[in-house]
């Protein structure tokens, strides 16, 4: 996996959060996982596909998403309503929106899917052919997002 598709996405991810969280953000140690994983609770997945294939997933507790979703909207959710569901698939596609500009100055092209939510129990996500890089965001007192970036270049 080429820094160049990785590097937008952590920077994106960075400055989106801090930008509507208002909260310090801190970027964890970065690693790679070629398996299967388990989700946390709330996961937005958007797809890749063009020069450049695979997915980006951000992945957190449902705890973090009530408590981003409180954030972004200036209010308390106790429970992932509608309306905190949207703000988090608002979330990705604002991280994404951003990340693609930049890899599309680079020169890469390629379409994305909109981003799917998905929130459960002893979900995993299964990373055939291509090894995951795991990117842990810590948002001060609103908990951790991962943003879990597997892309790969079209062969």
């Amino acid at each position: 996996m080429r820094v160049e598709y990785i590097n937008p996405f952590v920077e994106a991810a960075f400055n989106v959060l801090k930008e509507v969280l208002g909260e310090e953000v801190k970027r964890g140690e970065l690693y790679l996982k070629s398996t299967t994983m388990s989700i946390m609770g709330v996961a937005a997945l958007v797809g890749l596909a063009g020069d450049v294939e695979g997915r980006v997933l951000f992945d957190m507790t449902k705890e973090t998403a009530l408590n981003v979703a409180g954030a972004m909207n200036g209010e308390q959710f106790t429970t992932l309503d509608e309306l905190a569901k949207a703000t988090i698939t608002e979330l990705a596609n604002m991280i994404t929106a951003q990340a693609v500009t930049k890899l599309h100055e680079l020169g890469f092209k390629f379409d994305l899917t909109p981003p799917a939510l998905f929130s459960g129990e002893n979900m995993e996500i299964s990373n055939r052919e291509v090894e995951a890089l795991i990117v842990p965001m810590e948002l001060g007192g609103c908990g951790k997002i991962e943003i879990n970036v597997a892309v790969r270049e079209r062969v």
